[in-house]
């Protein structure tokens, strides 16, 4: 992400911040030009090999691995142990993150940022990930109100590139 396209969306939400807070190669940011659906990497694993079971049952971020991963929605997720993989084989819509696992406060801003794995948060028994700690509280304001306009804005931006989203 650029420094005046990180401006631009910090300012669109409605924070203020000196250009020498914003580093110079962030470590999660506007998303490739990918239009796929769900945020992978460049090896199709979901979630920066996170279990996205492990919020739910850990209640923490935990790193899966390769020895327990599975597919869905065309994105191969990694599981701390087999008993994740076995809970997500059985339902996995209830514990993939909303929106791909991209930043649901950018889905509400109409942009397919990068979620950091670390940045989430478990509203009514669904997982939303947040670009950076900044924007999570920004989120937070009024998670009613971004919800709906992320659950507006996803349906046309699902398989956009970011590119076509300017």
């Amino acid at each position: 992400m650029t420094t005046r396209m990180s401006r631009t969306l910090l300012a669109a939400l409605g924070l203020v911040v000196a250009a020498t807070a914003i580093p110079s190669a962030p470590a999660f940011a506007v998303v490739d030009d990918s239009p796929a659906a769900v945020n992978t990497d460049q090896q199709g694993i979901a979630l920066h090999g996170y279990d996205p079971v492990a919020y739910f049952t850990a209640g923490a971020p935990t790193k899966g691995s390769a020895k327990f991963s599975a597919t869905f929605d065309g994105a191969r997720y990694y599981f701390a142990d087999a008993e994740n993989l076995k809970k997500f084989m059985a339902d996995p819509s209830a514990y993939a993150p909303q929106y791909g696992g991209f930043c649901a406060m950018g889905v509400a801003l109409h942009k397919k940022l990068d979620g950091d794995p670390n940045v989430w948060k478990i509203v009514d028994g669904k997982l939303y990930l947040n670009v950076n700690k900044d924007v999570s509280v920004a989120w937070q304001r009024d998670i009613p109100g971004n919800l709906a306009k992320a659950n507006e804005e996803w349906p046309t931006i699902k398989n956009a590139t970011p590119a076509s989203l300017n």
